[in-house]
C-alpha cells in the first residue's frame, strides 16, 4: 500500500477547503493503487511520519511573508533524521495567503530542495477566496503526489 502524508497547518476556512480537496484527490479511485492518506497537523507530525510515507503533501498559510511557524517546526523536527532517508520522495505544496505567497513558497522549496525531495506538481498557490479553480488545483495536487508515490513504489498500474 502506498502512503501519502499530508502535513498541514490549517488555521482558516480557506486552508480547510484546500486540505479537503488535497485529501480527496490523494484518495481518488482513479489511481489504480491502494493509497492510504495520512493527515497530520504540522505541530504533531514528526520524523517517523515522514520516514513511513511514500509521498508528502505540505500545506501552509503564508504568514508575514513566509511559511507558518508550525510547518517550520515540522521541518526542524525531521530535517536530520530524514535528510538521507527520504531523498527522492515525491512531494507537493499548497499555500494560501491574503495577498502574497511568494516568500512562503520560496522558503518551503529551499528546505525540500535541501532534503532532496522531488517536486512532482506545480505549487498550488491561492490568495483570497477559494473557488472551484483553487479546489480543483488542490485536488490535482493530491492526486498527482499519490500517483507519483504509487509509481515510485511500484504499486500502480498507471
Amino acid at each position: 500500500m502506498t502512503r501519502v502524508l499530508v502535513v498541514h497547518h490549517t488555521p482558516s476556512p480557506s486552508l480547510h477547503e484546500l486540505l479537503g480537496a488535497v485529501v480527496e484527490g490523494a484518495g481518488t479511485d482513479e489511481i489504480e493503487a491502494e493509497v492510504a492518506v495520512v493527515r497530520r497537523p504540522a505541530l504533531t507530525a514528526g520524523a517517523a511520519d515522514a520516514l513511513a510515507c511514500d509521498g508528502i503533501v505540505l500545506g501552509t498559510p503564508a504568514n508575514i511573508g513566509t511559511m507558518s511557524g508550525a510547518l517550520k517546526h515540522f521541518f526542524d523536527q525531521i530535517y536530520y533524521p530524514c535528510l538521507d532517508a527520504t531523498a527522492g520522495r515525491p512531494f507537493g505544496l499548497y499555500v494560501h495567503g491574503a495577498s502574497d505567497v511568494a516568500g512562503a513558497v520560496r522558503d518551503v522549496l529551499r528546505i525540500t530542495g535541501a532534503l532532496g525531495w522531488e517536486q512532482v506538481a506545480e505549487v498550488c498557490e491561492s490568495t483570497g477566496e477559494i473557488g472551484s479553480a483553487e479546489r480543483e488545483a488542490a485536488w490535482e495536487l493530491g492526486a498527482t503526489v499519490a500517483l507519483r508515490a504509487a509509481e515510485r513504489t511500484g504499486s500502480s498500474d498507471a
